[in-house]
Order: structure tokens, then sequence, then C-alpha cells
């Protein structure tokens, strides 16, 4: 077997009051933001309404890509990928479960790949 290296520096904020490093950790990485995220949980528990309010407070331009559904269809990273590009998004914020985190993951990929990226 080959000698490699792999390294894929992904950090997660999970639990009560780690909200409050969002505005922090998205200067460290950019200044424009895609706020992904799926159904009505989120707005439910209020979750959607305490990141929008941090976003705005530090006077962070976003965008969002809303109703990724489980399992994410293409079109939805599609949809992404075509905001992320005509707003110059530098961040990409998901907020919800493993297939926002997905869907999200598959932007990012596609954002830098000029084909379709159903071949990703």
């Amino acid at each position: 077997m080959k000698n490699f290296h792999y390294s894929i520096p992904t950090e997660i904020f999970f639990g009560k009051g780690q909200i409050k490093v969002l505005a922090d950790e998205i200067k460290k990485y950019g200044t424009r933001v895609l706020l992904t995220y799926g159904g009505g949980s989120i707005k439910r528990i209020g979750l959607y309404q305490e990141v929008v309010d941090i976003l705005k407070d530090n006077h962070i331009p976003f965008w969002e890509l809303s109703g990724i559904e489980p399992n994410p269809r293409i079109d939805s990273v599609r949809e992404g990928i075509k905001i992320v590009r005509e707003n110059n998004i530098d961040f990409i914020l998901a907020v919800g479960g493993g297939s926002t985190i997905d869907c999200s993951k598959a932007i990012a990929a596609g954002y830098y790949y000029d084909g379709d990226p159903w071949d990703l």
C-alpha cells in the first residue's frame, strides 16, 4: 500500500451554548454565508431565528437554501452551487442534521467542479 496523509479539517460545534462562537468562527473563514437547512424544525425550536439574529447582529450577509430533503436530491445541490457562484459565497453554514450537512458538503465540492455535480 502506498503511503498517504489524509486530512479533513471539519469542526462541528454541538451542545448547549455552542452557538455563541458562531460569528467568530464564520469570520475566520469568510464574510458571505450560505445558510442551509431542511424542514421547519429549526424554525419551530427557535434555532433558525437565533442563527439569523447572530448573522444580522454581526453584519454578516447571508443567503438561504431551505427545504433540504432527507437523502438530499441532486437538484438541491445544484441550486446551492448556483447560489454560491452567483453571490461569491465563501462560507456554508449547515444548520440541522446529517442530510443538511451532506448536501452542504456536496455544494462545497461542486463549487470547484466545472461539470455536473452528479458526476462527483
